[in-house]
């Protein structure tokens, strides 16, 4: 089945990967597999509602061509898995595929087993089918760590070496990010603690809000530099950050910088796949409506690409696949006016203070974004745009060094709304129009701006 199918919901995305119907959480196990990217997903089959944790699965060919696949994974009666098959990865395990995950039982209280599951079939392109082993190889987290969450493996390499990340909170209130020794994928031993939250670059970067550190993601750079990312939890899922450093033959992490990984609300979880010769990152953008009052919620963002800066920033732009959603015109290409559609990837670049206009209500709201070079800051405005009822939402304001030209990049889809700031900022929100609103652009003159509308691809 297509993903790119009409939907019913004016809000539901066309163009990126959600499940036709209920809920969607975390990308799982991006992988590459005999020419098709593979996307699994938390997924509850029978409720938009975060329950009854399945994998739902998605394949591409190209990145915009998305193709769903039966249910990858579901939770095994009396089994390790069964209250949830949450969040892990997916690996080439000498030739078969291999779900490396959470499993949650009846008595879960935050501590996960990790389970494996393999493809039944390796040859199949699309690993329609997959075979969970009977018991975990790693029951719970290592002793003498007071360990209080514990779950996400995420299975890297190193110097030739198989290691493995888990997420991690401690009693006394401190995140961490496990590492375990798993070059024998049925064999786990736990190597020590990577990084938790008492070191100077991690607190600087992330605060001490966080109690916990889910989905724990480890990619390396062209230029070497290795790119910790976490999801921070403070007792719900709160916001995301990253640290570049040093991964040393130690197996110590020695972090350089770090910050806010995605500076909107509605952005977690994001899920990294290396390639030979890139990173792509998918983040998962929850809904900013009650849960349940529609037949779907969650969605996956666009495929990002990540590096790093030499200032030790990230470096984040959008998939150049993305191309292909392009229409055949743009439907601007000069300053003004002009409608926009349901669905459009616009790039605005400007030399001086910007203001452009995307959404406007009868009452007089906007959704604007502001430019300026100067001070180096782009700001989304939607204070007037609460969403809901008892929220007035402040602007967000990001920052990036200061330039005589700063570009914005805005991939709109129903109600997911994504900027990248040049290449050094991301902000997700979700946005949900109203009936008498009016999807217009204004952009003043003397910027730059080209828009192009988002259509279904075409093969070939």
């Amino acid at each position: 089945m297509s993903l790119t199918a009409p939907p019913l919901d004016p809000h539901a995305p066309r163009f990126r990967v959600r499940p036709p119907a209920n809920w969607m959480n975390d990308p799982n196990g991006p992988f590459r597999w005999r020419g098709r990217h593979h996307l699994f997903y938390q997924h509850n089959p029978d409720a938009p509602v975060h329950a009854n944790v399945h994998w739902g699965h998605a394949s591409s060919p190209d990145l915009v061509h998305w193709e769903h696949h039966p249910i990858a994974l579901a939770p095994t009666p009396g089994g390790p898995d069964e209250a949830g098959c949450w969040s892990g990865c997916v690996v080439d395990d000498c030739g078969v595929p291999t779900a490396v995950y959470t499993g949650v039982d009846r008595d879960h209280a935050g501590l996960g087993t990790i389970c494996l599951a393999r493809a039944a079939d390796p040859g199949d392109a699309t690993l329609a089918e997959w075979t969970p082993l009977p018991t975990p190889v790693v029951t719970g987290p290592p002793e003498g760590l007071d360990v209080v969450m514990f779950r996400d493996p995420f299975v890297f390499r190193h110097d030739g070496r198989r290691l493995a990340l888990v997420g991690a909170g401690h009693a006394d209130g401190t995140p961490s990010v496990l590492l375990y020794d798993c070059d024998d994928l049925s064999d786990w031993r736990f190597a020590g603690v990577l990084l938790d939250g008492r070191d100077p670059a991690a607190a600087a970067a992330f605060g001490g809000r966080a109690t916990g550190w889910e989905c724990p993601q480890l990619y390396a750079t062209r230029g070497g530099e290795w790119v910790l990312v976490v999801s921070l939890w403070d007792g719900h899922p709160w916001t995301t950050a990253y640290l570049t450093g040093r991964l040393d033959t130690d197996l110590r992490f020695t972090a350089r910088t770090g910050g806010r990984l995605d500076h909107g609300r509605d952005f977690y979880a994001p899920a990294v796949l290396q390639e030979p010769d890139r990173a792509l990152m998918w983040g998962w953008s929850w809904e900013a409506r009650e849960q349940g009052e529609h037949d779907w919620a969650g969605v996956l963002t666009a495929p990002r690409v990540v590096d790093v800066h030499q200032d030790g920033a990230l470096r984040v732009a959008p998939a150049p696949e993305l191309h292909r959603l392009h229409a055949a015109e743009p439907f601007v290409t000069a300053p003004g006016r002009a409608v926009l559609p349901a669905a459009y990837d616009l790039t605005v670049s400007a030399r001086g203070h910007t203001r452009v206009t995307l959404l406007r209500s009868a009452s007089g709201a906007e959704i604007t974004v502001c430019l300026d070079p100067e001070e180096g800051t782009v700001t989304l405005d939607r204070s007037t745009w609460p969403r809901k009822e008892a929220e007035a939402p402040t602007p967000i304001v990001v920052h990036v060094p200061p330039h005589e030209e700063l570009t914005v990049r805005v991939l709109v889809d129903g109600s997911l709304y994504e900027l990248f700031v040049g290449d050094r900022a991301t902000v997700t929100e979700r946005i949900y129009q109203r009936a008498d609103d009016t999807r217009e652009l204004s952009v003043p003159p003397g910027a730059a701006v080209t828009g192009w509308a988002l259509v279904p691809p075409t093969h070939g």
